[in-house]
């Protein structure tokens, strides 16, 4: 069963809202994607019929909004087949998740963290920080000839001093695919625990953390039509009761003496201070709304209108794509550069022509980009509210660029 995008596309307002009598073209959903009226409709309520806390107070509307934030913790557990609600913590966004493993395992001198050659910046600096700090080594499995995540090389990196494997699954750079499931395996036959960065792949693609295996898993829901400011990480139980805390203070702990303090268990243990509950309830609604469309639905049709795009600019001289050629293995990203010319230049006369709104730079993957000696790229990235229409207009849009420039 297909896509009913024309439906979809009712559910989100700015289609309806040309810009200079033109139509909203939004390529741009790696960064983040738009909202539909349900998510919002969700905040507002809050806003409007239950604006305390959660879990504090024991009147009606902070009881009301104790629920609330239940249903959405429990709708977050059932979106990633976790196997309980307290797996799952909320926090700001991916780049917090991670930064709250990389503070609170106890890495210790020597340890080693094997990430990637194509990792955001959130699953980077994190523990070039505990490099520098406690003396750990990091380490990058460098991608094949074909740009893909190289298993073989994985393998023969693994060794006993390898505490955690810290990977993107979906790469914002590219669109390429990590094989979790391998990975994991790998990783844990040699003791090591397994971090995934799934802020580019649980918005598009079926995640099951339970047949993943995977300890540990951090996404944005903004990328995922939900609210910004507001994040996930997935932890296993064991995992997580083993953690020390990161941030501290209201709603962490049972109980604090002048000189002592006893902790709350997972979830609570990770979530100091007042939480954005507008936000978790509308993240519910995110889930909610994905869910009844389907995310294989979604992943099939983002492929589609991908091999439309790949197929067009292969044939434009001097443009150059990132990543695998085969559209399959990039899911609905496509990156690319046109001869010499700054992508900077390539996004703002896509925007200025046809309302086509795309990204470029280095897309906080500056260490790849440097590596390559490359600027950028300029970045086009789908979503199921996408049409075949929007991508030849995208396409003739580009063609006009490429005169231009």
């Amino acid at each position: 069963m297909g896509l009913n995008v024309a439906k979809i596309r009712a559910d989100f307002p700015i289609f309806s809202k040309p810009i200079n009598k033109k139509p909203v073209i939004y390529f741009d959903n790696a960064c983040m994607t738009l909202k539909p009226r349900q998510v919002v409709e969700k905040i507002n309520e809050y806003y409007y019929e239950y604006p305390a806390c959660a879990g504090r107070s024991h009147h009606k509307l902070s009881k009301r909004a104790t629920e609330e934030v239940f249903k959405s913790r429990e709708q977050f557990r059932k979106f990633i087949n976790a196997k309980k609600s307290e797996e799952i913590i909320f926090n700001k966004n991916t780049t917090e998740g991670i930064n709250t493993i990389a503070n609170s395992l106890k890495l210790l001198k020597g340890d080693v963290v094997i990430t990637t050659d194509k990792e955001h910046n959130s699953n980077l600096v994190p523990w070039l920080v505990q490099q520098k700090k406690n003396g750990i080594k990091l380490e990058q499995v460098k991608s094949d000839a074909k740009n893909n995540f190289d298993i073989s090389v994985f393998q023969d990196m693994m060794s006993k001093n390898v505490k955690l494997v810290s990977m993107v699954h979906t790469a914002n750079l590219d669109g390429s695919t990590t094989p979790l499931k391998e990975i994991t395996k790998i990783a844990h036959d040699f003791g090591a625990q397994v971090l995934v960065d799934g802020a580019q792949s649980i918005p598009h693609k079926e995640i099951d953390v339970k047949k993943l295996d995977i300890d540990f898993m951090a996404f944005s829901v903004h990328k995922m039509c939900g609210p910004t400011g507001l994040g996930v990480l997935y932890g296993k139980s064991a995992a997580l009761e083993a953690l020390e805390p990161f941030i501290v203070g209201g709603d962490t702990v049972i109980d604090t003496t002048y000189t002592d303090v006893q902790f709350e268990k997972p979830p609570e243990k990770f979530e100091a201070g007042l939480q954005h509950y507008a936000g978790i309830v509308g993240g519910g609604e995110a889930c909610r709304y994905l869910e009844k469309i389907g995310r294989d639905n979604i992943e099939k049709h983002e492929l589609m209108l991908n091999k439309m795009i790949t197929d067009e600019m292969n044939n434009i001289f001097g443009m150059k794509l990132l990543g695998p050629e085969d559209p399959k293995l990039r899911s609905g990203i496509v990156s690319f550069n046109y001869k010499d010319t700054d992508p900077h230049e390539i996004a703002l006369l896509m925007d200025q022509l046809s309302n086509v709104m795309i990204r470029s730079g280095a897309h906080c993957v500056h260490s790849w980009f440097n590596a390559h000696k490359l600027k950028g790229s300029a970045r086009a990235s789908l979503y199921m509210y996408n049409t075949p229409d929007e991508v030849k207009v995208f396409i003739e849009t580009l063609k006009k660029v490429v005169k231009m420039v």
